[in-house]
């Protein structure tokens, strides 16, 4: 089951809620007065468990695909039934709703929005090409969302942070469909590649990088972001990396190693957060 809902991903997630609102969006607030915030755990904890859920049903919806995909995962997933998986989607989503009503109504109107949004994606837009992408980026990237709305900080800064974000995540999802497309194929999923073609899908990967310069340029230059600065150097490096490899890449192996590189990227992001000021930890406590 910790197969099934990526209990991994769900962590990390988790770690850069909490680390977003420490250093980002409340860095004006005591910080034991953050991490000790009731409302705040209900979100991070609704989070988890709504995203949690929407691995099971995309799992359940995707369990012919992945046996051509990820051959090992899929069967280690089977070990699960189906049944299971299905009762443990209800009930995580039911857990979400309930977190979500302690902060209030508005919550759970949007945690409720939030898990039809992944059902809906997982059932219909997946196999549509640039929809399915787009939403699947807006999808992972709105538990931030919830954590934004919550502390009604609107500086500039973050809303740069959530370009870059947003625009690794899009590459990450389309490298993704080029390392996944014989599944697609079999299974008449119309994705990016499998509707334009693997240099098509280059070429839009090529030009989402690309424009990761602008936000990356702002952030270093137009923003204070401390130490965290020398995230931005080292992605921008590896994304250099990236696009030389891409364009020597052909096989699902070497499409994996690009997408290793971007899940990299994004993991190193959430930790360089600790690096915008040091010195917060002992200032705010």
């Amino acid at each position: 089951m910790f197969s099934v809902i990526r209990g991994y991903n769900i962590l990390v997630v988790v770690i850069a809620q909490y680390l977003t609102s420490i250093y980002i969006l409340a860095h004006d607030k005591p910080l034991k007065q953050v991490v000790l915030d009731l409302n705040l755990l209900m979100l991070v904890l609704a989070s988890a468990a709504t995203i949690a859920a929407g691995y099971i049903i995309n799992s359940f919806y995707d369990s012919e695909k992945d046996l051509i995909n990820r051959p090992i995962k899929s069967r280690l997933d089977r070990l699960v039934s189906q049944n299971t998986k299905l009762s443990f989607y209800f009930v995580l989503n039911f857990i979400a709703v309930i977190m979500a009503s302690y902060v209030s109504f508005k919550a759970v109107i949007f945690f409720s929005l939030y898990i039809f949004g992944i059902w809906f994606y997982s059932h219909k837009l997946k196999k549509m090409p640039f929809v399915g992408n787009l939403t699947s980026a807006i999808l992972t990237i709105t538990p931030f969302f919830a954590i934004f709305m919550y502390y009604k900080n609107f500086e500039t800064v973050i809303f740069v942070h959530a370009i870059f974000l947003f625009l690794m995540i899009s590459m990450r999802e389309l490298t993704k469909d080029l390392e996944n497309i014989k599944g697609d194929i079999a299974q008449n999923y119309v994705t990016i590649p499998v509707a334009y073609g693997e240099k098509t899908s280059k070429i839009m990967l090529t030009i989402l990088a690309v424009l990761t310069i602008i936000p990356t340029y702002l952030l270093l230059y137009r923003f204070e972001v401390g130490h965290m600065y020398l995230f931005f150097y080292l992605s921008f490096c590896l994304l250099v990396i990236f696009l030389f490899l891409l364009w020597q890449s052909k096989t699902k192996i070497q499409y994996l190693i690009l997408h290793n590189i971007l899940k990299f990227i994004i993991l190193a992001g959430v930790f360089s957060i600790l690096l915008i000021d040091v010195s917060v930890i002992l200032n705010r406590i």
